[in-house]
């Protein structure tokens, strides 16, 4: 395999990067005199190794990034990240959500949601060798398979040691292949969180907006066994005491300054071909909009605001609408923008720059074409598709079928189930048989499912799948009276809503199901030989995808790395480091957005209304300009949040924001709207990330909340 990846190129391209690319950590010591330059104080070298300062610091919680802030496992990250735990411990007569939380000691902390978990990455190790060994001779399902067998292969040797989470993860579409290994703690408790008025303050209105005024930050508690080893979660479990912790800076950042970000990102899109940009935004993302605005609607409709049921789904519509608000930005940039023209460009100059060269055509010759042929073939069925993806949200639909398919794959040895299903899956898919409790409620549930069917049954016969259609009754003249009595029949009939025969069905057999007269089980059973047929399908057209992709992807970095242009993978949920500065931005002609928002921003907004409803004492603090230690002269106020340069997206948030020192300085939440289409390229102009200040946590914490037993383990730096 080429090693275009070698640290020489990239160094070689940094300069002409700006503050683009997301950055894996072993690749940063080559750009070490760059990041001195723009103001790194500390060595290169150590944010490369993961089991020293800081980089052990940095930690996933599996979807958001988080940090430990103190010796006796403190955790921060983003009120949002922590919103589905502080949901979970929420009800109509204790609400967490509205009202906050601060445990002043450590019996008074409360469990995470069931499933949480703390993840910290401690080896980073090239496999690509092992994982494509013997396998490129292969293709289709069995290129897919085989590829799968040697990841699980290095996984399970990786977890020999007890308390570890190992994962492989593909780079450049599956030229390269790491294992990650982490340890993984299962106690994890919620310390602290403010106010949704502070932490969800400017709500969806402000999502994705500046100015911002957000205090998006919330605690939790890393637990472990007396022995230091991780563990459930028990009463004798002690906090975890991390090899190393950050920093908080009571001193902050000005406009300027260098800042970094260490963190998860989840997923970009940076080198898909033009036919993939165009069906993406003039379809997908169109249709993802409306599918998660109706279901929006729905909640709203059918679950009272206040009720317990609507507290079930609060997390859900947060979640919902922070993608509705991304989809609509999405389509919006593209629509202005010439990123499809660009695109078009991009594969025009790449088809000419390997045609110029005998070799080059030999070894890319037939990339693209096949991949356009294999991108279209993706999108056939993309109609339907979408729509059983939607159903995937609601929850006894989801919750029968994947107790169905895990007896069926336990009739198999554990190295031959599907991921997900093996024996090291188990702690996971039994939390997520537990939370369905504080998740789920059968009103809302019926009224998702009987809207997503009531689509699928528009689709063109020929799109639509048999079994789907027996199972409740849709025929090429739809009864949606009728639909709505299978459904009531459905949900009337079903014991899936208990906890204890959920769990109970996990151990028992296929022909268990088969004999149930459980109107969800029965489902499950009729339709699974139909989703087997569509995954064998999926994964034949996937293993296809997994041999042209790479091709594609080395033909793109050679043609880049020749004109000097820069060479890092798209983001994939694996820890990333980005660099850049405080800096406003002009979002439009007239318009200049500084970097720092200010306290009496709160005020200015205020209405008294959710969600621009800060708390009362927290308005009068800011009326009496009681600003105590966090007083930013430049501002003359204290500092709520600010902007920066960094290449962030989904799964950042959370990321600790350092500085030089690799001092804790903010919390990165968000980012600007015009940065959202960030995911598909970066624009220096506009792509602005948003960080909730450390010293307005730090405000908050001391003179809203009287979080002192929280700032007393922290090392504040002054």
């Amino acid at each position: 395999m080429k090693k275009w990846l070698l640290t020489v190129a990239i160094a070689a391209s940094f300069g002409a990067a700006a503050d683009e690319g997301m950055w894996q950590p072993h690749q940063l010591p080559a750009m070490a005199d760059e990041l001195k330059a723009k103001g790194l104080e500390i060595s290169a070298d150590s944010i490369s190794k993961l089991t020293e300062f800081p980089m052990n610091a940095v930690i996933s919680l599996g979807g958001c990034t988080a940090s430990f802030v103190s010796p006796k496992g403190l955790v921060v990250t983003n009120h949002h990240c922590a919103y589905g735990s502080i949901q979970y411990n929420s009800t109509p007569e204790k609400n967490l959500l509205k009202d906050g939380f601060l445990a002043k000691n450590y019996a008074e902390e409360l469990p995470a949601t069931p499933g949480s978990r703390i993840f910290v990455t401690e080896a980073v190790t090239n496999v690509t060798d092992k994982v494509k060994a013997n396998q490129m001779d292969k293709v289709g399902n069995d290129f897919y398979k085989g590829i799968e067998l040697q990841e699980k292969t290095l996984v399970a040797e990786c977890e020999k040691e007890d308390g570890y989470r190992c994962q492989v993860y593909s780079f450049h579409g599956g030229l390269e292949y790491y294992l990650v290994k982490q340890l993984e703690i299962r106690d994890v408790r919620l310390a602290y969180n403010p106010a949704a008025s502070v932490g969800k303050y400017g709500g969806d209105i402000d999502n994705w907006m500046w100015p911002r005024h957000t205090g998006d930050f919330s605690f939790y508690r890393a637990y472990v066994s007396k022995d230091g080893k991780p563990a459930d979660f028990s009463k004798d479990n002690v906090p975890y005491e991390p090899k190393s912790f950050l920093k908080v800076s009571a001193k902050g950042v000005s406009d300027g300054d260098f800042v970094m970000v260490a963190g998860y990102p989840g997923r970009t899109n940076r080198y898909r071909t033009a036919d993939e940009v165009k069906n993406q935004f003039e379809w997908a993302y169109p249709e993802g909009k409306v599918l998660r605005e109706r279901m929006i609607e729905i909640i709203k409709e059918t679950a009272p605001e206040g009720s317990d049921e609507r507290i079930k789904y609060e997390s859900l519509i947060a979640g919902l609408a922070n993608y509705a608000k991304n989809f609509t930005s999405m389509i919006e940039f593209y629509g202005k923008s010439t990123m499809l023209a660009d695109r078009n460009k991009i594969e025009s100059d790449l088809t000419a720059w390997i045609n110029k060269d005998k070799k080059r055509q030999q070894q890319y010759g037939e990339t693209l074409t096949t991949l356009e042929k294999l991108v279209a073939k993706s999108q056939q069925n993309q109609q339907r598709d979408i729509l059983l993806g939607y159903i995937g949200y609601t929850t006894m639909v989801t919750t029968a079928r994947d107790l169905y398919r895990l007896a069926n794959e336990k009739t198999l040895a554990d190295m031959d189930r599907e991921p997900g299903y093996q024996d090291r899956d188990m702690t996971n898919f039994t939390s997520s048989m537990e939370r369905i409790d504080r998740r789920y409620a059968a009103s809302v549930d019926k009224a998702i499912l009987a809207d997503l069917l009531t689509r699928y049954a528009a689709l063109p016969a020929e799109q639509r799948l048999a079994s789907l259609d027996k199972a409740f009754g849709i025929t090429n003249k739809f009864d949606a009276e009728a639909l709505a009595n299978t459904l009531d029949k459905m949900y009337a009939n079903t014991t899936l809503n208990d906890q204890a025969t959920r769990l109970a069905w996990m151990n028992k057999s296929v022909a268990d199901f088969k004999a149930s007269n459980d109107p969800f089980i029965q489902f499950a059973v009729n339709t699974y030989a139909s989703d087997m047929a569509l995954e064998k399908a999926q994964k034949q057209l996937t293993g296809d995808l997994m041999k042209v992709r790479p091709q594609y992807m080395d033909a793109i970095i050679a043609y880049n790395r020749e004109l000097g242009k820069p060479v890092y993978a798209d983001a994939n949920s694996s820890l990333r480091v980005t660099v850049g500065n405080v800096k406003g931005y002009s979002p439009q002609d007239g318009l200049v957005a500084v970097p720092f928002t200010r306290l009496e921003g709160i005020l200015a907004k205020d209405t008294g209304i959710d969600p621009f409803d800060a708390p009362a004492k927290e308005l009068e603090l800011i009326k009496q300009k009681q600003y105590g230690d966090y007083y930013v002269k430049a501002v003359d106020s204290v500092p709520v949040n600010f902007l920066s340069t960094l290449d962030t997206t989904g799964g950042n948030s959370g990321s600790p924001t350092l500085n030089g020192r690799a001092e804790l300085v903010g919390l990165l939440f968000d980012g600007v709207y015009e940065s959202i289409i960030g995911d598909w390229g970066y624009d220096p102009q506009t792509n602005r990330s948003i960080q909730v200040d450390s010293r307005y946590m730090l405000w908050v914490m001391q003179y809203l909340d009287n979080a002192d037993n929280l700032l007393a383990e922290m090392d504040i730096v002054k």
